[in-house]
């Protein structure tokens, strides 16, 4: 009986420990700038129309929940796949997305607004709005020209993902089982001097790792990578940083933002993620040869209902992130480190505690828990993005 007491008062004072660490993260999560740079709304909205300013339980990203969350800038993803990019309609598909954008901010002018530069994240937050910045992932909307840069730079885009599944026109891809420019294409690096003019952040998250070294070479600017883990906690998984990456990029004065998704900090769901791109790939390539020959295509969304229903998502859990923190901060330092989760683009397999906009206070708990002083975290939240962003931009006025 006594050890029966003294069990439950140990469980009584951890969860009464746990609600005090609940409080404080609420606070400084409401009180800080939150900035998450990867959430896949705007594909979802071209799938299936949501008024996003309010309530949307079937989306991992809405108003009610960013706020609950503190989450103040959300990088909307304009998503094209490699599919896209071998149809010719990559472009076409971009810009319907941002379309999509223009129209929830159009829509909602009182809960969201459009957010073009950093200077402007104090201004436009007043009235408890969440500020929507573009990112784009995957260059393959500029197609082969270069004045594309400009154009989706004149309608909001702040950064590209060079490239995502599948080699491009820009780079390699980190998923490509062959590489077809040994890193980045001599096109892509006029992308990257280009975006560089422009004061448009280069994204090396998706990249091989002789392009991530590749830009790191040749931008005048410090980069980010929007969306990536850390390659140490799922060995041989090179969409995941190497410690030498990302020692690199730190280095260049850049950012990684730490991705909550399970294929990004469990060894066996990256194992299952790099299967799915070679799959995927050699559904492509079927899709490419009924198109030139005339017959009808394979249904993406059959191949991933196929392949979900197969390969069913693995249990994780919030320490699984915070062990990626503990180590990115270990080998670069507490200025180098942000968040980018991925919300709607990894189809909800994500830690339970981190599943959607409003659960970012259990990271910045979990943070408070592992011994972050508060302006450490405010820096994990934002502050350190928000400071490459500005210096891309100083660089291009430079």
């Amino acid at each position: 009986m006594r050890l029966a007491l003294l069990a439950l008062a140990t469980c009584l004072a951890s969860s009464h420990a746990a609600a005090q660490a609940s409080q404080r993260a609420v606070k400084l999560a409401q009180d800080a700038v939150i900035v998450d740079t990867h959430i896949d709304a705007p594909s979802q909205l071209v799938k299936t129309w949501a008024d996003l300013g309010v309530s949307a339980p079937d989306r991992e990203f809405d108003y009610p929940r960013a706020r609950a969350g503190g989450l103040e800038v959300a990088f909307m993803s304009i998503y094209t796949s490699g599919g896209q990019d071998a149809a010719g309609t990559a472009k076409q598909a971009a810009h319907a997305q941002i379309d999509a954008i223009e129209a929830l901010l159009h829509r909602r002018p009182d809960k969201f607004a459009k957010l073009t530069s950093p200077r402007d994240v104090t201004r436009l937050r007043r009235g408890n709005r969440v500020l929507l910045a573009l990112g784009m992932e995957n260059g393959a909307p500029i197609v082969d020209d270069i004045k594309n840069v400009q154009v989706f730079f004149d309608r909001g885009v702040r950064y590209i993902t060079l490239t995502h599944g599948t080699n491009n026109r820009i780079s390699d891809s980190s998923y490509a089982i062959e590489r077809q420019w040994d890193g980045l294409s001599p096109f892509g690096e006029q992308v990257v001097a280009e975006m560089n003019r422009l004061g448009m952040m280069v994204d090396v998250s998706h990249l091989s790792d002789a392009a991530v070294l590749d830009v790191l070479r040749v931008s005048r600017a410090p980069v980010i990578a929007s969306h990536s883990g850390l390659r140490h906690f799922t060995p041989g998984f090179e969409r995941n940083l190497s410690d030498e990456l990302v020692r690199a990029i730190a280095a260049k004065g850049g950012v990684v933002q730490l991705v909550f998704g399970n294929a990004f900090i469990d060894p066996e769901s990256a194992a299952d993620t790099q299967a799915y791109f070679v799959a995927e790939a050699k559904f492509n390539a079927e899709n490419n040869r009924r198109r030139a020959a005339g017959e009808p295509l394979l249904s993406a969304d059959e191949f991933d209902a196929d392949w979900d229903r197969a390969h069913p998502r693995r249990a994780t859990d919030i320490s699984q992130v915070l062990d990626q923190v503990d180590h990115a901060v270990r080998l670069v330092g507490i200025n180098h480190v942000g968040i980018g989760s991925d919300f709607d683009g990894v189809s909800g397999n994500l830690p339970p505690q981190l599943k959607d906009a409003d659960d970012y206070p259990n990271l910045v708990a979990g943070l408070q828990s592992r011994g972050y002083r508060n302006a450490d975290i405010r820096k994990i939240l934002g502050t350190n993005v928000l400071r490459v962003w500005t210096a891309v931009e100083a660089a291009a006025r430079r």
